[in-house]
C-alpha cells in the first residue's frame, strides 16, 4: 500500500510540475515575445537552485550528485517538457496567425 501511494505522489508530482512550467512558460512567452525563454530561465536558474538547495557538505562533489534518484529527477524532466511544450504551442500559435502571442 504505502509503494502505490509513492508512486501515485510521482505521478501527480510530475504533472503537477509540467503544467505550472506550461502555465508560467505560456504567460512568459505572451509577456516577453520570446519562444523558448522558459527553458533557458529553467536551465541557468532552476537547475542550479535546485542542486545547492540539495547539496550536502559532508559529502564530496560525486557523492552529491549520485544521490540523486530517480524521485528525484522525473518531477524536473516534466517541468522541462512543459517549458518546451509551451514554446512549441506559442510558436504554433504564431504560425496560425494570431497576433496576440
Amino acid at each position: 500500500m504505502n509503494s502505490d501511494v509513492n508512486i501515485l505522489q510521482l505521478i501527480i508530482a510530475t504533472v503537477l510540475f509540467f503544467v505550472m512550467m506550461f502555465g508560467i512558460g505560456f504567460i512568459l512567452n505572451m509577456l516577453l515575445k520570446t519562444t523558448f525563454f522558459p527553458i533557458y530561465l529553467f536551465i541557468i536558474v532552476l537547475v542550479p537552485v535546485f542542486i545547492w538547495q540539495t547539496w550536502d557538505d559532508t559529502k564530496t562533489f560525486s557523492g552529491n550528485f549520485t544521490s540523486f534518484t530517480f524521485v528525484d529527477i522525473l518531477p524536473g524532466i516534466g517541468a522541462l517538457i512543459g517549458a518546451y511544450v509551451s514554446g512549441a504551442t506559442i510558436r504554433l500559435l504564431r504560425r496560425g496567425g494570431y497576433k496576440m502571442f
